[in-house]
């Protein structure tokens, strides 16, 4: 389906365990172009346990997570994202598809609501951070946490999808922090650990909070209480190697 003449492409095969108690074989297509890592592949995916819509997600989401590795090569940290992540891209697909047909009007204002996990290395200048990012929680109208335990900052927000979208420009665009020199900087260490659609199982935060932990469980029990012990489990342990 691409030019053979450009790049090279090449195709893999992987399993992927316990998925709706059956194993995904998932075939995917990398082509890589000429001038790769410094631009990202084609990719196709197909397999014979998913819809066309879920394979169409799961390339979708391969491509947003393709963009985060420039100009590094990618193809193998690609693949074990999606062996650990496809549950919950499939999960979600399923789900957007239940939803349809079963929104009722009251529940359609619900649809753009999501949730964004994010990890911040440091704050050097703690206390002006904090109002900026209260501020535009607040701007925003998004809820949620600033999270503090230990080393580990963590930003929980829910909201409107574009409004979080927008959140994620300011952080990266405006000058929030000052450097080791006292120069004001724009946040560089920043990573997005996780953003989906929010779910029934998850809970609605009213409010954004700035909350510090002393140890992980409480931390962790900030998670469960959101219905998120999955996200806990899966996101916030590597943070301490």
């Amino acid at each position: 389906s691409f030019p053979e003449t450009h790049g090279i492409t090449f195709r893999i095969q992987i399993s992927v365990k316990e998925l709706l108690d059956t194993d995904v074989l998932l075939k995917l297509l990398f082509h890589l172009p000429i001038n790769y890592p410094s631009t990202i592949p084609d990719i196709s995916v197909s397999s014979d346990q998913l819809t066309r819509a879920q394979c169409m997600d799961v390339k979708d989401k391969l491509l947003e997570q393709a963009k985060q590795h420039l100009p590094e090569p990618m193809v193998h940290d690609l693949i074990l994202w999606i062996q650990q992540h496809l549950k919950y891209v499939v999960k979600q697909s399923a789900t957007v598809c239940n939803e349809k047909t079963t929104l009722s009007k009251g529940a359609s204002t619900e649809n753009g609501i999501w949730m964004l996990l994010l990890h911040l290395d440091h704050m050097t200048v703690k206390a002006k951070y904090v109002k900026t990012v209260e501020k535009w929680a607040s701007d925003l109208r998004l809820t949620g946490r600033l999270m503090f335990m230990g080393k580990i900052i963590l930003i929980l927000l829910q909201g409107d999808r574009s409004n979080i979208k927008e959140y994620l420009i300011r952080q990266k665009t405006s000058k929030v922090d000052v450097d080791s020199s006292g120069k004001k900087c724009k946040e560089k260490m920043i990573s997005v650990l996780y953003e989906t659609k929010v779910q029934s199982q998850h809970k609605r935060f009213q409010t954004f909070e700035v909350k510090e932990y002393s140890t992980l469980d409480a931390l962790q029990k900030e998670f469960e209480i959101a219905g998120l012990t999955t996200f806990f489990s899966e996101f916030v342990p590597p943070l301490l190697k």
